[in-house]
């Protein structure tokens, strides 16, 4: 093997293995959650009523990574919206159905089972129903902001 050569193959170990470990103090602390140990609350007011939300990792309100799960009744829906960074949504139980658009239009919304995943670009214009207790992952960068077409539409107005 040539000088080179072991100089490129012992960079590339370095990279994959390991570094300094000062840089390994600052890592991410380790996350692992059984579905038994979920603390479910209530979804913040921006939601309509009846939603449960669990976060699982960073903090949705702030910069940063965020993960979280949220539990709808059977028939829960929220009107059209968007938010100003991407969603990226993974269905856990239940059908979720998702709607393109400024208005609701049941007939056309892409139904998603147990095992589907989506992502919705920021600033696209969506709207969303449960049918069955309903439980879906959101993942992303926060801060995770929900804002309605029609501002009559948001709950906490």
């Amino acid at each position: 093997m040539s000088s080179l050569t072991r100089t490129a193959a012992g960079l590339t170990l370095v990279a994959l293995l390991g570094t300094p470990a000062g840089i390994l103090a600052q890592a991410p602390r380790h996350v692992a959650f059984t579905p038994a140990e979920l603390t479910w609350g209530p979804a913040p007011p921006v939601l309509p009523p009846g939603a449960q939300i669990a976060v699982l990792d960073g903090d949705p309100g702030k910069e940063g990574f965020f993960s979280l799960r949220l539990k709808f009744p059977d028939g829960y829906k929220i009107a059209p919206h968007w938010h100003p960074t991407d969603e990226n949504i993974v269905v856990i139980s239940g059908l979720f159905s998702m709607g393109l658009g400024d208005k609701r239009n049941d007939a056309s919304m892409h139904r998603l089972p147990a095992g589907s995943f989506t992502v919705m670009p920021k600033m696209g214009r969506h709207y969303a129903s449960a049918k069955g207790e309903t439980v879906v992952q959101i993942y992303g960068q926060g801060p995770f902001l929900v804002n309605y077409v029609n501002p009559a539409d948001n709950p906490t107005k």
